[in-house]
């Protein structure tokens, strides 16, 4: 064999070929492949034989044409046999493929059909030889006619027949990748690459996993060809089908694990790897981007964790960022529509399919990414932040921003910005306040391992908005308790923030300050249903460094009062928030009670007059401040003396029931009931002078000028304000202490009586104002005290207290004016879902509340006579008091509905009983 071969090699490179040729005749058939064969496998000179074999072989003759397609024939199994070399096989294919231009027509349709046969029969081992098969397409195309049965086609049909006959064909799994790839480099029609395209994913579930993402890279490097559309559903649709039989097998726990399909591990990388492959597409292609994006839109949202993953990856690009995050926002918002469509409508239920849950795929994505699809990570991060910035609480009147933790997410966009905050929680443990609060409770060493970071957020707290800056200080405080060294920052950079230049720095240091003194808890402190959040020790570990225990925090609560202190020079704006912070700190942490109590006491006697005969009780003019022309509140007084009075009201309703559990033990501490009886002296005084003093004590009058254009009118607006805002308090105090006395009830009509008259003054001045204001200011009553009052006039029948209630009763305007402000909570507790003063930020008291006024408002509403109606009709006032009851019923339900979903059936409950009680009661005691 070896001579045969050196004389071909000899003869070849010699200038004649006559004597080549004729040596080439001389060998048979068989003796020419042993020499093929001989040469291959022992990798020697086997192209400069195959050069010799064909150039003794002209393709002009018969015998050479029928000479060079029997080496055909038998290089191309031989190749595929895997008994080659690689470099000789892929020199050998080289060869061959030069020179299959010049193989005839029917030679080029028999060594097609060799290559068909072989694919159908599974005999194509390694795949080296299909490069040569789109040669040979190709060359076959360009005959003009073929004998094809009985009659003749043309080269191009030909072509198509063998294309149709080899994909419709069985394929071997070994086989899909080396077709596939083989395609790529043969000219198809659009119908014949759809039909390859179909074929190809027909096959996919008979393929092992691993050989999914070359296979997916080769369908996309196909996709230039055409069919774009096609390929990328496919591979979607593939993989949606995986995650189907997935979440199947987790439902049935039971399920033998060896006939699982695919591990879930496994799965996760091999969508992972064949989404790079998908963006690195797209990137060289954007016709396949573009492609992409139309084929989601009009797929109406029908997502899946895979689809989901690669949007957010083709996000990385930028030309699709924007693209992509609109199309994810819409079909998010879509979905939200169509479940509370779907949850208020039987027959759509029943009419419609299955609906799929937007939600539920980008959440099942955020759990897939744990899979190392860290070019998913940053698309989920960027998405959870669109949507909690596109759709969450937006700045409303002075910059403030609504609180809506306690409400519960019900509109589409309420419940898209809650998944935003869901992406980022359950995938990267990041920022926003109220994501970072659950990430405090839920990984705490990981942040006290990153203390660091949390320690340089604190230096930009003077610069946040305040709202961010309570959540954020709100969330971060369980750690204050464990990491000595955040709480030292933190208090660094509030005392820094009390000097600061800006208003909102000094006021997110009275924020800070106040939080601190609510959840660091001196030892002896009365027991709060307010109790601060938690971190079990389980769960973290203690700075035992910093010899951090419980009674340490006297010390240093005291410390942080002596700063507050300071606040009580500054501008209006803060003081208020001391004010109405500090009876959360009294009811959780009362043994400050002694430094606050005394701190308000100081800040009241600034403001009153000492000399009882002196009228009014009270200093207003220190409470407001000038610069240039304006006029400006300086003092809150109304909200000093409110915060005032339920702190006194609250120590002394803990220290009696304390008492009375120790057997009225009167071992009160002395420096307690001196500042006690002084307040109880002071109110009592105010009390009795503010009943007696006249508008005009205050410089107001109904000639006075309340126009906001002058800082004449300024300053009476303001005036106005307050005296009614102390009118408010004063009544809400003398209620609580007169204990349903009659000559205590008298007093307080004495004060509404005042604060009614001034009101109607103001009523009538901004009615003749150009722009008129219908809107009633904030009652400075709390949420608690409305609640009891209304309940007292419309449903309290104790014959012990209806003496005294009957003084109440009797003033329609005082009825109407109670009604009023309880709605008036509603309405904040609707629009925000919180309202001003104590326990307004208590969930279950405001819940509480609402059932309450449900119960009386219905009550009211429903109960009463015909005859009254009637009369009513005559008196403008007293038929607007059944419709004020109505407006609150209505805004029960709506605030019910969007913050309290779960407790409705609670909601609903009171009003049965009411109505129950309404049918056994007589309505004789109901006021009209």
């Amino acid at each position: 064999m070896k001579a045969d071969m050196d004389k071909i090699v000899t003869l070849s490179d010699g200038e004649g070929t006559a004597e080549l040729q004729k040596y080439i005749s001389s060998l048979t058939d068989d003796q020419l492949v042993k020499v093929i064969t001989n040469c291959a496998l022992k990798g020697n000179n086997v192209g400069a034989t195959l050069k010799g074999i064909f150039k003794g072989s002209p393709s002009s003759s018969v015998e050479g044409s029928r000479r060079r397609l029997v080496v055909y024939e038998h290089c191309v199994p031989l190749c595929e046999s895997g008994d080659l070399q690689t470099e000789v096989a892929a020199d050998v294919i080289g060869l061959l493929m030069l020179e299959t231009h010049t193989l005839s027509g029917p030679a080029l349709a028999k060594l097609a059909s060799l290559f068909v046969d072989a694919i159908k029969s599974g005999k194509m081992g390694c795949g080296k030889s299909l490069e040569l098969f789109p040669t040979v397409l190709t060359a076959l195309s360009a005959c003009e006619a073929l004998s094809y049965g009985k009659g003749e086609l043309s080269g191009e049909e030909y072509k198509k027949q063998l294309i149709n006959s080899l994909c419709s064909s069985r394929w071997e799994a070994q086989s899909v990748i080396h077709l596939t790839t083989m395609f790529r480099d043969v000219p198809l029609a659009s119908e014949e690459l759809l039909f390859l395209v179909e074929k190809v994913f027909r096959m996919f579930p008979k393929l092992d996993l691993q050989e999914i993402p070359p296979l997916v890279y080769q369908l996309l490097l196909l996709s230039a060809k055409g069919c774009r559309k096609q390929i990328l559903d496919g591979i979607v649709g593939f993989f949606k089908e995986q995650d189907l039989q997935q979440e199947d097998e987790q439902k049935d726990g039971d399920l033998d694990l060896e006939v699982q399909s695919i591990p879930q591990d496994q799965l996760r990388h091999v969508e992972g790897t064949s989404i790079l492959h998908i963006v690195f597409a797209v990137r060289l292609d954007h016709e396949l981007g573009r492609e992409f994006l139309k084929s989601f839109k009009t797929s109406n949202g029908d997502m899946c964790p895979f689809s989901v993953a690669l949007l957010l990856s083709v996000a990385r690009i930028q030309r699709y960022e924007e693209q992509v995050f609109d199309l994810l926002k819409a079909a998010i918002v879509k979905s939200f529509k169509d479940e509370q469509l779907l949850q208020g409508s039987k027959f759509l239920q029943d009419l419609l399919p299955a609906h799929c849950s937007v939600a539920k795929m980008i959440l099942a994505t955020v759990q897939n990414s744990v899979f190392g699809w860290d070019h998913v990570t940053q698309g989920l991060v960027q998405l959870g932040f669109f949507l909690m910035d596109t759709f969450g609480a937006k700045a409303g009147p002075f910059g403030k921003t609504p609180d809506a933790s306690a409400s519960v997410a019900r509109s589409p966009s309420q419940l898209t910005c809650k998944l935003g905050g869901q992406v980022l929680l359950q995938g990267f443990k990041e920022r926003f306040w109220k994501l970072f609060s659950d990430i405090v409770a839920s990984a705490p060493l990981n942040l006290l391992e990153s203390s660091s970071k949390v320690t340089e957020t604190f230096d930009y707290l003077s610069h946040l908005p305040l709202a961010t800056v309570q959540g954020l200080l709100k969330a971060v405080q369980p750690l204050l308790k464990v990491s000595m060294s955040l709480k030292d920052a933190l208090i660094l950079v509030l005392r820094k923030a009390m000097f600061s230049s800006q208003l909102d720095g000094r006021k997110s240091a009275v924020t800070g300050f106040l939080l601190l003194l609510k959840n660091f808890k001196v030892l002896g402190s009365l027991a709060s249903s307010q109790c601060s959040q938690a971190v079990s020790s389980s769960q973290i570990q203690v700075d035992v460094h910093s010899r951090y225990n419980t009674a340490a925090n006297e010390a240093f609560c005291l410390e942080i009062l002596s700063s507050l202190r300071r606040c009580l020079s500054q501008q209006a704006d803060v003081r208020l928030m001391l004010y109405e912070g500090f009876y959360e700190v009294l009811r959780r942490n009362s043994q400050l009670a002694s430094s606050i109590m005394q701190t308000l006491l100081s800040q009241v006697k600034r403001y009153y007059e000492p000399e009882q005969d002196l009228l009014p009780p009270l200093k207003l003019e220190p409470c407001i401040t000038a610069h240039g022309d304006q006029v400006y509140l300086q003092e809150p007084l109304a909200h000093l003396l409110s915060c005032t009075v339920h702190c006194l009201l609250w120590l002394q309703s803990m220290r009696h029931s304390a008492n009375h559990r120790a057997g009225d033990s009167d071992d009160d501490d002395d420096e307690e009931e001196g500042y006690q009886s002084d307040l109880q002296t002071i109110l009592e005084s105010v009390t009795r002078r503010m009943i007696k003093s006249e508008l005009e004590d205050f410089e107001l009058d109904k000639s006075a000028e309340f126009s906001m254009g002058s800082s004449v009118g300024v300053k009476n607006s303001i005036y106005a304000a307050l005296v009614m805002g102390l009118y408010e308090v004063l009544m809400e105090y003398n209620f609580i202490k007169a204990n349903y006395s009659k000559s205590g009830f008298e007093e307080l009509i004495e004060l509404f009586n005042r604060y009614h008259k001034l009101s109607e003054i103001l009523k009538e001045k901004s009615g003749k104002g150009r722009v008129p204001s219908n809107k009633s200011p904030r009652s400075l009553l709390s949420m608690s005290f409305t609640s009891t009052l209304v309940t007292a006039l419309f449903r309290e029948n104790s014959q012990s207290k209806e003496e005294a209630l009957s003084v109440l009763r009797a003033s329609g305007e005082f009825v109407r004016y109670v009604v009023s402000v309880a709605v008036q909570k509603i309405q904040q507790l609707e629009e925000m879902g919180h309202t001003d003063g104590p326990d307004g930020q208590n969930v279950d008291r405001t819940f509480r509340f609402l059932c309450d006024m449900t119960s009386v408002l219905m009550w009211r509403y429903t109960n009463i006579p015909s005859v009254v109606e009637e009369s009513a009709k005559k008196e403008k006032r007293s038929s607007s008091l059944s419709l004020l009851c109505l407006d609150g019923l209505l805004r029960i339900f709506t605030t019910c509905q969007q913050r309290h979903t779960e407790k409705m059936t609670q909601l609903l409950s009171t009003m049965g009983q009411t109505c129950l009680w309404m049918a056994l009661l007589s309505p004789s005691t109901t006021v009209t």
